[in-house]
């Protein structure tokens, strides 16, 4: 049955276009008339036997034509009439490397260590790690003497930063970790000290700008520990940092917010109190291409030491004129907390022999002009007013210990101190070659009188002008140069007044190959004596060499 449809199937594709022409065919009228005529298909192949005798290829000719040119303006019409631009590649900045690290070593022993690397992980997320230690280790002059102090002093420092991108919000997560060891002046019932330190962060911040309100927040967990004070052994501080704000705008140009920083500080190993204190700073902002305007205020509260309530303003306000003319005005304060990490940035070999309270200040009133006339060129000028309460300064003290020697330390004391300043900035750059700064300012410095006057000791370390002078030039591009010069008179406590500082340097660096590159510095070039802390020199001329990589 099958193989009959498919005759059937055959016979009617065959007959279908005879079928199809007949029914396209125009029908016979008496002037004309359509014959058909049909053959009888042959299905014999003649001459069989040249079937696969392939035929014979004629070499292709080309006839040759005559070349006609087009010496119109505009040879086509379908493309523009406009000239065709010269190609330009597209400028891109080099990229940075991502890792740094240089290693140099100097007269006293003294080191310098750096590394540094950032990662770029997927989804835009960002490690950062890095690592540093610096220090000395050699003999210095004792002031006013012959003796040699075997002095020694390294600093370490670990981190590690790592930030993720979401969509509106990022995510921060740091660690760090602190080392400092060294030794006291020879006099000191106890040579040497080590601090360690470590904290851990965690913070959120907004970064989408179509959210109705900006905000950020992070808690900081803290350690710190003194080993070997005068007075306690392995003192122990653990701090809960945290800090969180929020912003929102009210129009175009006016904005509300609010921060709050608190502390939960808890001690260990000595007679401190622990505490609590809280920081409240809202403020209102409105700003334009002309005003830039705060008001606010910090309103402080401590609970279980310290003074309870304190209120200082957050003022300022900042008028721009002929796009580079720039007055402002401030009258600004708040809480400085003295934890044993201020304690070391103020004076690391002062002792802990009391708690203290922080240090506040009341009023910083300050009024300024500054302008750029020039491109790369900057001045400024300003002066002011500055009232401190509780502020730290350290004073050497001696005493006797027992029968078989003395002891000399440093003091942490707080006084009452304002101020009257007044100073100057300028700066200039040009291009990659040339880089100049120089500021200096004044402070005439005052505190209440005491009969033991110790109040006016304190002043003994206390700046009453610093200068500073820094010039970097780059002659050819593998070659750097810095010059410069720090200055720093001390407060006059009646008819005396410590030596200043004065410390002239000289510094470079040469490219030898691609990212790598020698450098060296030298300090105290015009060999002065000098102390940055109460008793303890400084070096003599000193110096350092190393080499640095970026990768």
């Amino acid at each position: 049955m099958k193989k009959i449809q498919c005759i059937f199937g055959t016979l009617a594709l065959i007959a279908f276009p005879t079928w199809a022409q007949a029914q396209t065919q125009a029908k016979d009228t008496t002037l004309s008339r359509t014959v058909v005529v049909e053959q009888e298909y042959n299905p014999d192949i003649m001459d069989a036997s040249k079937v696969n005798v392939l035929p014979k290829v004629a070499p292709p000719t080309v006839s040759k034509k005559t070349v006609e040119y087009d010496a119109t303006l505009v040879p086509a019409g379908n493309i523009p009439a406009s000239t065709m631009q010269a190609y330009t590649g597209v400028e891109s900045q080099d990229k940075a490397q991502r890792g740094y690290a240089r290693l140099g070593y100097g007269n006293y022993g003294n080191l310098d260590a750096r590394a540094n690397y950032l990662f770029i992980l997927p989804n835009s997320d960002k490690l950062n790690l890095n690592f540093h230690m610096n220090g000395m280790d050699g003999k210095l002059d004792m002031p006013g003497s012959d003796e040699k102090w075997s002095a020694r002093y390294y600093r370490t420092r670990a981190g590690m930063d790592y930030v993720h991108s979401f969509r509106k919000v990022d995510l921060n997560v740091a660690g760090n970790f602190g080392l400092s060891n060294f030794n006291y002046m020879p006099y000191t019932s106890n040579n040497k000290q080590k601090f360690l330190s470590g904290d851990v962060h965690f913070g959120v911040k907004s970064t989408g700008e179509e959210l109705p309100l900006q905000f950020h927040a992070e808690t900081n967990l803290m350690f710190y520990e003194r080993q070997h004070d005068f007075q306690y052994e392995n003192a122990q501080e653990a701090m809960v940092r945290t800090k969180a704000g929020a912003m929102g705008a009210i129009s175009g140009e006016q904005y509300v917010g609010v921060e709050l920083a608190m502390d939960n500080v808890f001690y260990k190993n000595n007679e401190f109190d622990d505490y609590t204190s809280v920081e409240l700073n809202p403020y209102y902002l409105y700003q334009n291409d002309d005003w830039k305007i705060r008001l606010g205020a910090h309103v402080d509260f401590a609970f279980g030491f310290g003074k309870k309530f304190r209120v200082a303003p957050d003022v300022t306000a900042q008028y721009i004129f002929s796009d580079s003319y720039i007055l402002y005005a401030q009258a600004t304060g708040g809480r400085r907390t003295n934890d044993f990490r201020r304690l070391e940035m103020i004076s690391p070999y002062s002792q802990t022999i009391g708690q203290l309270d922080a240090t506040y200040e009341q009023l910083n009133a300050a009024l300024g002009f500054r302008t750029s006339p020039v491109t790369g060129l900057w001045f400024n000028l300003y002066g002011g007013y500055q009232d401190l309460k509780n502020n730290l300064a350290t004073i050497g003290i001696s005493g006797v210990v027992d029968q078989a020697y003395s002891s000399s330390y440093l003091l942490p004391l707080q006084a009452n101190m304002h101020n009257i300043y007044a100073g100057a900035e300028i700066s200039y750059s040009y291009k990659d070659i040339i880089s100049f700064s120089a500021s200096g300012v004044y402070r005439d410095w005052k505190t209440a009188k005491t009969e033991d006057n110790s109040g006016e000791l304190l002043l003994a370390y206390m700046p009453s002008f610093e200068a500073k002078f820094n010039v970097d030039i780059r002659p050819i591009p593998s070659v750097l140069v810095n010059l410069g010069y720090q200055h720093a008179t001390r407060e006059k406590v009646g008819d005396q007044r410590v030596d200043p500082v004065g410390n002239l340097y000289l510094g470079g660096s040469y490219e030898v190959f691609k990212d790598i590159s020698i450098y060296v510095r030298a300090n105290n070039l015009l060999n002065k004596n000098y102390q940055y802390y109460w008793g303890y020199p400084t070096e003599g001329i000193n110096f350092m060499g190393g080499v640095s990589f970026r990768f």
